[in-house]
């Protein structure tokens, strides 16, 4: 761990390592990122259409769908908006990633996410609102391809303590989150994944409460105007931050651009010193101008992202996974945006958006953390991960059963114990989480309504690390910011994309929130069937696989990596 900071970096509070500033870093703008989805889903925001009485009582509309007079799919719309720049934007910055410095390309994403949050206050009609949504999505497809692998290289894997075990004991009792804080750096690996994929439903959350309030004391448009103010300072530093390598990418074609230079350089110098200090002719140099633009660009780079798309197409372990992501995100995305509007129409609930957000905060931080901290428990493989995306539910028994806490947690994970366990309990958690969410519709009261919601939506929140997880490690690390950029474009426009305007169009059709609701959850079933394939196929972690690209012991002391302080470098040079 480092405690050292680079000129012009970051400065948190000392006791961080680098990497635990960077996914503070991340973890911020991840959050600040889903917040904006929340904001616009929230009944403060996005508001409602104006009434009218047989009596002719007339009610005025509220929020965006108020404003600008917007029935339920064109509302829907709004959410699956930000797509069409993810969709774009997604294979590009991953492909750049290769030669560009990610966090230049997160500074670009994130300015641009900036200016088009602003410019969804500013918005005058339908379009112009739309417009600004699809630029927001370039933001998310700047970061979202280069965190999770960063963060899957530099996790910190500490040895499983008794704190960890407490942990459990004390996350499952849903006893005080913030006793949680102080030992967030003695995660194990996943666990800092899940710690990442945690802010997607605190983001949400936060944003229903946030736009509530916003929406409800100023005006919607004011909620936009202050999360490009708070995003301003992240995209800035982009640009300022020192580049990071992630494994399985070596800088070849900044080496190469560099040893381009200095050919030029020594050329230009042999040439003036043969012609006594002549400058070169303009002939002369424009060639070795198109020699060092021939070196830099890569020519090839269009047919090295078809081959390394096909690598991911053909790969049964990454389809299966992002197959059953897809169905999974395809509900969730539904729940995120029509979520408080429901609960508002079939329970009357006045408060909806804070109701929905604290379950939401909760749920989401104790099931994704849960989901990491089995697969850990379980020892991180890909069946296994398959497995905790089918049953989280293993926490509980893990937490409670007497054999297991008689057990080293840091004992073979080809135990047979850990075995029969988990073969007994496939698909447990999305399988329940799905009837918890279903049976819930089905009550007429609100408290039986949010108690068996609570529960689902703690067990199918529990997937998100361990999906992450097989997106990252069934593929060569080179391939990590493609297939995480490939899996969220995917899960985006097979899942909550369409979702929102498809629930949209049947609520129009049906006019009825419950049945709505209840055709929506049926869709978890699926998702829980994909993953339990999954299980059964034949898979290889690809995480410690050398790579064309990969960087060697010589290449890496000679850079100056982001995590590694200057007072080292000397020391690793000569140790390699």
């Amino acid at each position: 761990m480092v405690h050292e900071n680079y000129s012009g970096a970051l400065d948190i509070m000392g006791f961080f390592s680098s990497f635990g500033r960077l996914l503070v870093i991340f973890c911020v703008i991840n959050m600040l990122n889903y917040v904006d989805r929340g904001t616009i889903a929230s009944n403060g925001v996005n508001g409602s259409l104006g009434t009218c009485t047989s009596s002719g009582t007339c009610t005025s509309g509220s929020g965006i769908q108020g404003e600008f007079n917007l029935n339920n799919f064109e509302d829907g719309v709004l959410s699956s908006a930000f797509m069409v720049g993810l969709l774009v934007a997604s294979p590009i910055f991953a492909s750049l990633a290769k030669s560009v410095n990610p966090f230049r390309l997160i500074g670009v994403g994130l300015s641009v996410w900036t200016l088009a949050t602003a410019g969804c206050g500013f918005s005058f009609n339908f379009w112009s609102i739309t417009i600004c949504r699809m630029l927001v999505g370039v933001g998310e497809a700047s970061f979202i391809s280069l965190a999770a692998p960063f963060i899957d290289d530099n996790a910190p894997i500490a040895q499983v303590s008794l704190f960890l075990y407490s942990l459990i004991t004390v996350g499952m009792l849903g006893l005080c989150v913030l006793n949680l804080m102080p030992d967030l750096l003695w995660f194990l690996k996943t666990a800092w994944l899940a710690i990442f994929y945690m802010c997607i439903p605190t983001g949400y959350a936060l944003g229903y409460v946030y736009g509530g309030l916003v929406g409800t004391y100023l005006n919607w448009r004011f909620a936009f105007w202050v999360e490009a103010i708070l995003m301003l300072p992240f995209a800035v530093l982009g640009f300022v931050m020192k580049p990071l390598n992630l494994k399985g990418f070596a800088p070849a074609e900044s080496k190469q651009a560099l040893i381009s230079e200095e050919t030029a350089v020594q050329e230009v110098q042999d040439t003036e010193a043969l012609n006594d200090s002549a400058k070169p002719t303009k002939e002369e140099f424009s060639h070795m101008f198109f020699k060092m633009k021939c070196t830099c660009i890569d020519l090839n780079q269009f047919s090295r992202f078809i081959k390394d798309m096909k690598a991911l197409l053909v790969d049964k372990v990454y389809v299966v996974n992002v197959l059953g992501y897809c169905a999974y995100n395809f509900v969730l995305g539904a729940y995120s945006y029509w979520g408080p509007k429901a609960g508002y129409k079939i329970y009357n609930m006045s408060d909806a958006d804070l109701i929905f957000g604290g379950i939401t905060i909760v749920c989401g931080i104790l099931g994704t953390l849960a989901g990491g901290y089995v697969l850990d428990l379980m020892k991180s493989t890909i069946p296994n991960a398959f497995k905790v995306g089918t049953y989280a539910y293993t926490l509980v028994n893990y937490t409670l059963s007497p054999c297991c806490r008689s057990l080293d947690c840091s004992a073979s994970p080809n135990s047979l114990y850990f075995f029969l366990l988990f073969l007994q309990l496939l698909s447990v958690t999305t399988f329940f989480g799905a009837i918890f969410c279903f049976t819930a519709f089905c009550f007429q009261n609100m408290y039986a309504f949010l108690a068996f919601f609570s529960v689902g939506e703690l067990l199918v929140f529990a997937i998100q690390g361990p999906v992450n997880y097989i997106c990252l490690h069934c593929v060569n690390p080179s391939l990590r910011p493609l297939s995480m950029a490939i899996s969220t474009v995917s899960i985006h426009i097979f899942g909550d994309v369409p979702s929102s305007p498809l629930v949209g169009v049947l609520q129009d059709a049906i006019n009825n929130w419950r049945e709505t609701s209840l055709i929506l959850t049926s869709i978890l079933f699926p998702a829980a069937g994909i993953w339990f394939i999954g299980i059964f196929l034949h898979s290889v972690d690809r995480f410690n696989e050398d790579t064309e690209g990969q960087v060697t012991g010589v290449d890496r002391s000679n850079a100056t990596p982001l995590l590694e302080p200057r007072v080292t470098e000397t020391s690793d040079s000569s140790a390699s």
